[in-house]
């Protein structure tokens, strides 16, 4: 084998180990962030905690829209106390102000990020996308609470409160939504 077929057959080498590797680097960050909680990814569970303490921690709920979606979005209550490991419920109102359908997804984050791995979802409209019909107003529940573990972490055991961001953002008509639409309804971006 020459030099020149060497180099050549490293650099594919090194050329196919970066791309595997840009590749994998999008899921496995995704995975990273919702094991550990970085950058304030909450947790998902299907049942409260098995522990409730006597301490509190305030949760404050924020609501905003991506700069093309045209609903209204707010929390319904700008803020609620409950105790570490108890099950929270707070309720979010999206209202559809257009003549047409729109379809939105909910991305969201709480902050400070140390305690993203601590703020545990067991319901959340954000699980799904919303269709909104013309003039729909909504009334959609979070059902959560925050890990007593939180106090074993030195980054965040003397958090004393918690937000719960969610921002909406358009997102394209299912089509099976479209198929069952009236017509000129899915035409919405």
């Amino acid at each position: 084998m020459s030099a020149n077929t060497k180099v050549v057959t490293r650099l594919l080498g090194v050329i196919l180990l970066m791309g595997g590797l840009a590749w994998a680097s999008v899921p496995f960050y995704d995975w990273f962030c919702r094991v550990t909680g970085f950058g304030g990814t909450t947790q998902v569970a299907e049942a409260g905690s098995d522990e409730i303490l006597d301490q509190t921690i305030r949760i404050r709920f924020d609501a905003s829209r991506a700069r093309d979606m045209p609903w209204e979005f707010r929390a319904m209550q700008p803020h609620m106390d409950i105790r570490i490991g108890e099950t929270g419920m707070a309720f979010y109102e999206a209202y559809n102000p257009t003549d047409r359908p729109i379809a939105g997804t909910a991305s969201f984050n709480v902050t400070p990020y140390d305690t993203g791995g601590y703020f545990v979802k067991i319901a959340c409209f954000c699980f799904e996308m919303q269709v909104l019909q013309p003039g729909e107003r909504v009334e959609m529940p979070v059902t959560f609470f925050v890990d007593p573990e939180i106090l074993d972490d030195p980054e965040a055991f003397d958090t004393p409160a918690i937000t719960l961001s969610y921002t909406f953002h358009v997102t394209d008509m299912p089509e099976d939504y479209a198929a069952l639409a009236p017509a000129g309804a899915a035409n919405q971006r």
